[in-house]
């Protein structure tokens, strides 16, 4: 043993010490949550003096042993189910890791909803001013449930988080207005903040129709106004795999209330009946709200989320330039909608991105967030921005978004179906016929419902189609890297009197690049003969990555549509969604340009009207053109790391 030190002789025994604390954690089943909580349900009332039923899981160390845990709050409009205190959920919080570290779980039925009493408002409209002492909405509803809870479950702390995705994430955003104090941290998750501007019903003005449809199949108010938990609706047949051939028999828009709604379904009108962003969506935009917020926020989405990509870059700008939160950090990954909760993130549809990036988001960011302002641990240093960057497929820290070092590139259509760098100089035109009656499908696959992996789907099958233009660039010789919002400016006529004008912006693989969901070769035999060579299918593959709809006679006001001028030409301009995302040395950058992306948003009859109105014979085709080069060419600028 010479020559070693005591240290090292003592090692092995200090590792043997540790070894049961390196066994794999126990898995978070409904066994878990029984064993290490107990379960209470509550009516908790509000200041009208409506009851809103409350679900609390409390660590049981709270009864035998005094501690103490932080509120992590959930408002949801989709149920808290199980029901009964008997019946334990599989898993708590927003993540097993939550349930392993413990916390006071407490899940809350909105008003209106299952077991809580009252009249349910979707997405209720926020009230600046209250009428009086008993005025409410979901603001004031979160502030009195955090009030009562801290004044009433034992064990708690004072301090309270609250997260919640989709519908629940908005509900998390109303309780930052006129915050309770006890609320310190929030994390809107994928949250409705606008359904007229961007997110799940409109975009752009065109109407978002196969999710909105599918979506209020079995999304229902309840019958009456008691609280009561509504037998499950058995899933929507579309009766055929061909959701494409489905939306084209449907026709109109008008014949879902009587075909398949039957008059039992208001929230699906009130989608269709309200098609400029009038008083009924206006007074449902919570980011407007958003001032002098006091918690710490944490704004989480994915870049591929096919329900709500921009309510949380509008809300993030929005609380940046108005009175900001002491944390205001975006983080961005990925994702589909939801999918940080969810799975590993190593892929989505056929991109591979390299790493499990969800699970990096559970253990790296979202825990340690909440743990700093729970229960002080850490060092509470957050950037503005912690994104993950495809294409090269790394996380990335900002002290701002978008980076300031991201500087405005425009690249320009050209003729040829070329995408230049330089302004080209030569004023031309290219034009297709755009028939709604055949519309361009948004994948090329046969599908009933949104295909939630669709914004990074290939491509190639619209590129081959007469209705799509298509403008390439050059192989890049080098890293384009892509921060922010991509802004599109098009010159366009049509020779109808509306016209919709879908944009795409796409990553052009090399022919030879590897498909990293597929298995590894064998290597070859000693001294054998070479193996074929195996043909890629992500080989020439075009990669959405970023495609947005604009509804043509919302180009001056989305308040008050205007129509076209057949012939005349016009501008349209737009931002698309924020992207992080690097176009790599050998591939090139694609815009694809079309009027019809079915059944994704609803067709255009391509005639100025009320579209939920028309009959089959006002659905006409239209000549349409986009003009290129000189002064006035149309564009895409893109914001370009290091240019």
């Amino acid at each position: 043993m010479m020559g070693c030190s005591r240290n090292a002789m003592r090692t092995p025994l200090a590792l043997l010490l540790l070894l049961p604390a390196l066994a794999p954690a126990q898995p978070v089943t409904r066994v878990f949550v029984r064993e290490n909580y107990t379960k209470f349900e509550y009516r908790v009332p509000m200041r009208d003096g409506v009851k809103l039923f409350t679900s609390v899981y409390i660590p049981k160390d709270v009864f035998s042993d005094g501690r103490t845990y932080p509120v992590m709050l959930q408002r949801t409009g989709y149920s808290v189910a199980p029901y009964g205190i008997e019946q334990y959920r599989p898993t708590l919080g927003p993540s097993e890791l939550f349930a392993r570290e413990k916390f006071i779980f407490v899940y809350q039925d909105i008003r209106g909803r299952y077991l809580s009493e009252g009249d349910y408002v979707v997405i209720r409209p926020h009230k600046p001013v209250k009428s009086g002492p008993k005025d409410f909405d979901e603001s004031t509803d979160t502030y009195d449930a955090i009030d009562w809870l801290v004044k009433h479950l034992p064990g708690n702390n004072g301090k309270v988080g609250m997260y919640g995705i989709s519908q629940p994430g908005f509900y998390a955003t109303a309780g930052l207005i006129d915050s309770h104090p006890a609320l310190v941290a929030v994390a809107p998750q994928a949250p409705v903040t606008d359904y007229y501007m961007g997110d799940d019903s409109y975009h752009n003005g065109a109407f978002m129709l196969a999710h909105r449809f599918a979506f209020y199949q079995g999304f229902r108010a309840r019958d009456g106004n008691e609280p009561e938990v509504p037998a499950a609706l058995p899933a929507f047949q579309f009766g055929t795999p061909d959701g494409y051939g489905f939306y084209l028999e449907l026709g109109s828009l008008a014949n879902a209330d009587e075909k398949y709604f039957k008059h039992k379904q208001p929230l699906w009108n009130l989608n269709v009946d309200h098609t400029t962003y009038d008083e009924v969506w206006q007074s449902r935009a919570i980011w407007k709200y958003l001032k002098d917020v006091k918690p710490a926020v944490m704004l989480v989405g994915g870049w591929y989320d096919t329900e709500d990509p921009q309510g949380l870059l509008r809300q993030h700008e929005f609380m940046k330039k108005n009175g900001p939160p002491t944390v205001n950090m975006l983080v961005m990954g990925p994702w589909n909608h939801g999918g940080f909760a969810r799975g590993d993130g190593e892929k989505l549809g056929n991109v591979n991105f390299g790493s499990k990036t969800a699970a990096y988001y559970r253990e790296r960011i979202e825990l340690p967030f909440f743990l700093y302002y729970l229960k002080g641990r850490g060092d509470g240093k957050y950037p503005a921005a912690w994104v993950f960057q495809t294409g090269t497929n790394q996380w990335r820290k900002f002290d701002t978004w978008p980076p300031t070092a991201a500087k405005s590139t425009s690249i320009y259509l050209d003729a040829k179906g070329r995408l230049s760098w330089q302004r080209p100089a030569e004023s031309t035109f290219d034009e297709y016929l755009s028939d709604p009656n055949k519309p361009v499908p948004y994948i090329g696959a046969l599908a009933t419902r949104v295909l939630n992996s669709y914004m990074t789907e290939d491509q190639r099958f619209a590129a081959a189609r007469p209705d799509v233009l298509v403008y390439q660039s050059e192989v890049l010789d080098h890293d384009v890297a892509v921060f922010g919002p991509i802004s599109v400016d098009l010159k366009v006529s049509t020779s109808g009197t509306d016209s919709d004008f879908d944009v795409k912006v796409i990553d052009v693989y090399p022919n030879d690049a590897p498909d990293y969901n597929a298995p590894a070769p064998p290597p070859p035999a000693p001294g054998g003969a070479a193996a074929a060579p195996v043909v890629s299918t992500m080989g020439g593959y075009q990669q959405l990555v970023r495609g947005e709809p604009f509804r043509g006679k919302f180009r001056k006001s989305f308040e008050k549509p205007v129509a076209f001028e057949p012939g005349k030409p016009d501008r349209i301009t737009f931002d698309m969604p924020d992207i992080a995302h690097t176009f790599r040395a050998g591939h090139r950058i694609m815009v694809q340009v079309q009027s019809t992306w079915f059944p994704l948003t609803d067709r255009n009859p391509q005639k100025f009207m009320e579209i939920p109105k028309a009959l089959s014979t006002d659905f006409v085709k239209a000549t349409q053109r986009v003009y290129t080069g000189g002064a006035e060419g149309s564009k895409i600028t893109l914001r370009v790391e290091g240019q």
